[in-house]
């Protein structure tokens, strides 16, 4: 996924300004796709170059006011020939299976405590996962669109279930005699 389409994806959803966009990614998208604020604008001021969104024109001329932006005809195009496109899987790429495999070389100090503290952390981020299914997604939805919302839901529940698994099951393996 790259960040232009992320951005397309968040304008159609809802026109907004940079403000608002950096903060609906820390809430939202951030979860599965970050970014940081420099980012955003950067790409902002590049989407509306290349024609595919536009600053709403203000109520009235203010000074410092906030942008907000939305998709043109372009945009969309260029988002739902991106969304037709086959991708295959990327493979895993975490530093903590590398450092692992290191750690198999070198000695497992310290290994433990690092272990269990991204078992913590896993834990944690399945517990915001949850609650916002519960408050979200609770009833079910019965839209194409809220199906597909919940779905990237459920595969961050998913993975956060897999590496809480894995981890319980690593550490218990580290802490056998």
């Amino acid at each position: 996924m790259s960040l232009p389409h992320a951005i397309l994806t968040a304008l159609l959803e809802k026109p907004s300004s940079g403000l608002e966009l950096t903060r609906r990614f820390d809430r939202s998208i951030g979860y599965f796709w970050s970014s940081t604020h420099q980012q955003i604008y950067r790409e902002l001021g590049k989407l509306e170059q290349a024609g595919q969104i536009r600053a709403l024109p203000a109520a009235a001329p203010a000074r410092g006011q906030k942008k907000e932006y939305e998709v043109l005809p372009a945009g969309r195009e260029e988002l739902a020939a991106w969304v037709a496109l086959p991708e295959d899987p990327r493979p895993v790429r975490d530093p903590l299976l590398l450092r692992m495999r290191a750690a198999a070389v070198v000695g497992v100090n310290g290994m433990g405590a690092e272990l269990r503290r991204h078992l913590a952390l896993h834990e944690s981020q399945l517990a915001e996962y949850r609650g916002i299914e519960e408050r979200d997604f609770t009833p079910a939805p019965t839209t194409d669109e809220g199906r597909l919302r919940h779905l990237v839901l459920r595969g961050g529940i998913d993975l956060e279930t897999f590496w809480i698994g894995w981890l319980t099951r690593a550490i218990g393996e580290l802490d056998a005699p």
